[in-house]
């Protein structure tokens, strides 16, 4: 079966219910991401915030390599498989939204796919320029490059909430709640069989063990909390 055509938007008429579409593990990825990367831009230009700004940094790093493990191995909405499609599939959708009238999607809609994708890769983009000026490696150290990349992974976060909100009045389906509870309207046959809680469970032991790593390895006198010396090389300096 081709894959590509397993659709991800049905029919106004099809038959739907309240249905489990997002597992856990794309409900933790996607909000812990989301705070992360938040996180690291604000604290871009401090140096007393230096070491939360690159701990945070590695954590979306890490949290992309698994949701591109995920991708393909996850639940069948979290699959790209069941959401990356052909360009002219994204242009009928986004052609349907400019008429108000999309297709119900299950999943991702095709135009909130192609978002998802971008930024996936200007994340990765965005940890190597990072990880490359933080240890003044080569052609990656660049902290302007750095800086755009951040600022266009920002600008299109903003057109992908802009996305959300229009599709959740397009369609009538609140999406910000759906990657909250990981249900939303649709057909019966269309729903996952398990949320997968063990594995989110383990991303977010994951990611707040690697944080209390990271706390616990500063030098001395390093701390994300204001008030105490800067970080990394940084370290043995006092604030002025």
């Amino acid at each position: 079966m081709n894959t590509m055509s397993e659709s991800r938007v049905e029919p106004p008429t099809a038959a739907r219910d309240r249905i489990l579409v997002w597992d856990a593990p794309v409900r933790v990825f996607h909000w812990l991401l989301a705070a992360s990367f938040i996180g690291a831009y604000l604290t871009a230009e401090s140096e007393r915030w230096r070491l939360l700004h690159v701990t945070l940094g590695y954590t979306v790093a890490g949290l992309v390599a698994f949701r591109v493990l995920w991708g393909l191995v996850g639940t069948r909405h979290a699959r790209f498989r069941s959401f990356v499609q052909r360009p002219k599939v994204v242009r009928a959708y986004l052609a349907s939204m400019l008429r108000g009238s999309p297709p119900h999607s299950t999943g991702h809609n095709p135009v909130g796919a192609l978002a998802i994708i971008g930024l996936l890769a200007l994340a990765v983009l965005v940890c190597l320029t990072g990880w490359g000026t933080y240890n003044e490696v080569g052609a990656l150290s660049s902290d302007d490059l750095h800086e755009l990349l951040a600022n266009g992974m920002l600008a299109l976060v903003g057109v992908h909430v802009a996305g959300v909100l229009v599709g959740s009045w397009l369609e009538r389906e609140n999406l910000v709640k759906a990657m909250l509870t990981g249900r939303k309207s649709g057909p019966a046959g269309k729903a996952i069989s398990s949320s997968r809680a063990g594995v989110a469970a383990l991303v977010l032991v994951s990611t707040l063990a690697f944080w209390a790593w990271q706390w616990q390895a500063a030098p001395a006198g390093a701390s994300a909390a204001p008030g105490r010396a800067g970080f990394g090389e940084h370290a043995d300096r006092d604030d002025d």
